[in-house]
């Protein structure tokens, strides 16, 4: 229970008083700082001025005047040249031509066309060598036909060169022919009764023996 008539101590009441006049005194100077800040930022920035001056219009100047007409006379009047051309006087009805008794020179005599030459070919014939040896794996299986070479026959009569013209339809004997009938002599041909080489086709039949 609360006891009524007592008395307060003044010393705490002191301490209240005091408190309370500090408190509204920190109130006023945070009142009076906060508006006078908003005022300064309130205030408007300081106007520039500046003086523009006014543009002058620059005069263009005046055209240049037109140029002078002037009359260009006409040229003078040049005559053309007179041209006289001469022309040959007609000729006499009895002009008299002078006549030559010198003869002619007589004509050349004509030139004889050369004479063709007269060209012999080589003789070559497959009897006049040995007979060339039937292939035995040829003749065990039937083969058998005609070959034509082609021989170069040296001015000595000996082949320097062959080739198949023709084939038999088997190498074998086309290989046996040109190789034996290669190392035959033969006729060589002439041009005007000299020895040339030339060429000159051989033909060579193989058959089987029955």
């Amino acid at each position: 229970m609360m006891e009524f008539g007592k008395r307060q101590d003044p010393k705490k009441r002191l301490y209240g008083i005091v408190g309370v006049v500090l408190f509204h005194v920190l109130l006023v100077w945070g009142l009076v700082s906060g508006l006078a800040r908003k005022a300064i930022e309130v205030l408007p920035s300081p106007i520039e001025t500046q003086i523009l001056e006014d543009d002058v219009p620059q005069e263009e100047p005046p055209p240049p005047p037109p140029p002078p007409d002037l009359d260009i006379p006409p040229p003078p009047f040049v005559p053309p040249p007179e041209i006289n051309i001469a022309t040959p006087p007609p000729p006499s009805q009895n002009t008299l031509s002078a006549v030559s008794t010198t003869p002619p020179p007589p004509a050349p005599p004509p030139v004889a066309a050369p004479k063709p030459a007269v060209r012999v070919a080589p003789v070559v014939k497959a009897s006049a060598c040995r007979q060339p040896e039937y292939p035995p794996v040829s003749e065990r299986l039937g083969e058998a036909g005609t070959v034509v070479l082609q021989m170069l026959v040296g001015v000595d009569g000996k082949v320097t060169e062959s080739r198949i013209e023709t084939s038999s339809g088997f190498e074998r004997l086309d290989k046996a022919a040109q190789q034996a009938l290669s190392r035959c002599r033969f006729t060589p041909g002439s041009v005007d009764g000299k020895p040339e080489p030339s060429w000159a086709p051989l033909k060579y039949t193989f058959k089987p023996q029955s």
